[in-house]
């Protein structure tokens, strides 16, 4: 999978997820750490890449429906410590079918997972 990481997740997160063979880029590697939202989006989208995020802002469904990007997984932890956010995101990487998720909408937090997949018209 092709993945975009956000400012807001630890960086070592991106050589465990590339340990497990997903091509990753975090947005620090190209300059953009810090830009408003709107470049981040346009970047990964143009890029073809799945964003994994903790900000909230990517987590408006109205906005970002499922099978209209290619892909979105806003992390919500109670407490998002660096350990914490390394454990849960490899832990799904590791346990999921991670493939499933392109251009849906997922949420996980420290029990659940919930994938809103592209309507079929």
């Amino acid at each position: 999978m092709r993945i975009k990481l956000d400012d807001n997740l630890p960086s070592r997160l991106a050589s465990r997820l590339g340990d497990l063979r997903h091509d990753v880029q975090t947005v620090a590697e190209e300059g953009i750490a810090g830009k408003d939202d709107a470049v981040i989006w346009e970047t990964a989208q143009r890029e073809a890449r799945f964003l994994i995020t903790q900000d909230m802002d990517f987590s408006d469904t109205r906005r970002f429906k499922p099978g209209s990007h290619h892909g979105i997984l806003v992390i919500r932890l109670r407490t998002p410590s660096r350990r914490a956010l390394i454990q849960r995101v490899e832990n799904l990487f590791r346990g999921e079918d991670v493939s499933q998720w392109l251009r849906c909408f997922v949420v996980a937090t420290e029990r659940k997972v919930r994938v809103r997949r592209p309507t079929k018209n």
